[in-house]
């Protein structure tokens, strides 16, 4: 593919992992406003909870989470009866009725947590929520936190799927991001949590690191392969050092150009999808067995928070300091300081700073661009069926940008808005079209490849 071919359609674009994007949040919504939309959770609706550890015992400078280093353990006990506070405020507001279909635990580095603390944590949910025997149980995992105790408290609060963060094996990579990790740690961590019956493996690897090169992708790519992950994240090094100052410590002079990081992607993604793995959506890769493939041939795939995923919950309720709750009024995200997120919940409040209440446009458009970003196509019929006379204002909007498109990007055919396999690499700069909120807004983003 030709280099300005590229350049013009890689610009910086949002993930779309929600409509609108976390910068157009706002003060307006607080506390008082979620407590309201749980309480308007009707029983027998479906929760997914999401709970936040925000630490790490080394900072990646690659790392764009919301963490920061410790050597010490107390300040994780401390967050921790935290963060049950919490879990006692939101659970007496939610109707016991509503059932969790999933966990996650995120970070940072949730590993970090001794195994003991991480059955504590587990049964302080459950005795507060009520979970479905079924529940997907997926965790973050970092290799060098990780041994025979912790594996065995993983298996015992039930894992169903481990996340393991990759990057890239080539030791020069690694040391320009601070983060050291041989092939046979990784390896070690995907035998022992399959040994103690995980079903579910997904590793996530980037390009666009400093020092990467094509060829080291190769190389990391057949060692991530040799491994038969059920999963496989291949995302692009967002570089956003005026967000994230940590990231500033990385050498820009020796970061991948865009045409590079194209290059590697399509190195990558080849190499994947010749092994037996499906693409799904435009940075996830995945067995045809696994859920996440099944969801994606099935048309039920969803995007929220967590990128791409098979969990179709009524509500995304997040736990701890920096999480972001999705419910159907709307979104939330609670304070992102630990200490004044602890100081809030340990008096009963709840610690929201900002949010997002979704009009009905709002709605429809985030739909169309859910739908573009998980099946590169949207129905008119279906989108009318949904939203009604309402739909009409996108739809024609859908309409001129195919016909507008000089570069064979997006097709309109018998009712489907389609992007094309040429459009595909740069789905996020197409969604942003349909995007009201993207040229009027401040905020700076990372490139769309």
């Amino acid at each position: 593919m030709q280099k300005a071919f590229v350049l013009k359609h890689a610009g910086p674009a949002p993930r779309y992992t929600s409509y609108p994007t976390a910068p157009h949040f706002h003060a307006g919504i607080d506390g008082d406003v979620y407590a309201r939309w749980l309480g308007q959770l009707k029983p027998g609706q479906t929760l997914s909870l999401y709970v936040h550890i925000p630490w790490c015992d080394r900072l990646c400078w690659f790392c764009g989470c919301n963490t920061k280093q410790t050597r010490k353990y107390d300040p994780l006990k401390t967050y921790l009866s935290a963060l049950e506070n919490e879990m006692e405020t939101i659970s007496g507001l939610v109707d016991r009725e509503c059932r969790v279909t999933a966990l996650h635990l995120g970070g940072g580095s949730p590993t970090m947590l001794k195994p003991e603390d991480m059955v504590w944590l587990d049964k302080a949910l459950r005795s507060r929520f009520q979970f479905s025997e079924d529940a997907e149980i997926s965790v973050e995992m970092d290799p060098n936190d990780l041994d025979e105790d912790r594996y065995d408290a993983l298996a015992q609060i039930g894992l169903t799927r481990a996340s393991i963060g990759v990057q890239d094996f080539d030791e020069r990579v690694q040391r320009a991001i601070n983060r050291e990790q041989t092939f046979e740690q990784t390896r070690d961590v995907v035998e022992q949590v399959r040994k103690r019956g995980v079903r579910s493996v997904n590793c996530d690897v980037l390009y666009g690191l400093p020092h990467q090169t094509r060829a080291s992708v190769d190389d990391t790519i057949g060692k991530i392969i040799s491994l038969h992950p059920d999963r496989i994240a291949l995302f692009g090094y967002a570089h956003v050092p005026w967000m994230k100052t940590h990231q500033k410590m990385i050498d820009e002079a020796v970061l991948p150009d865009v045409t590079e990081r194209f290059a590697q992607m399509n190195r990558a993604s080849s190499l994947l999808t010749s092994a037996g793995y499906t693409a799904i959506g435009f940075d996830h890769f995945a067995l045809p067995g696994d859920s996440l493939a099944v969801a994606a041939a099935s048309g039920e795939m969803r995007r929220n928070f967590q990128g791409y995923t098979s969990d179709t919950a009524d509500a995304l309720i997040g736990l701890g300091a920096s999480s972001i709750g999705q419910l159907p009024q709307g979104y939330i995200q609670n304070q992102p300081s630990t200490g004044e997120y602890q100081r809030q919940v340990n008096q009963g409040r709840l610690p929201v700073i900002r949010g997002f209440k979704l009009s009905g446009e709002d709605r429809l458009r985030a739909r169309v661009i859910e739908l573009l970003m998980c099946d590169f196509a949207f129905s008119f019929a279906a989108i009318r069926q949904e939203f009604g006379p309402a739909a009409e204002n996108v739809l024609d909007e859908a309409e001129y940008l195919a016909g507008c498109d000089t570069d064979g990007m997006v097709e309109f055919s018998g009712g489907l808005f389609q992007v094309t396999a040429k459009g595909r690499p740069f789905i996020r700069s197409i969604a942003s079209a349909f995007d009201s909120y993207f040229e009027n807004g401040t905020a700076r983003h990372s490139l769309a490849v």
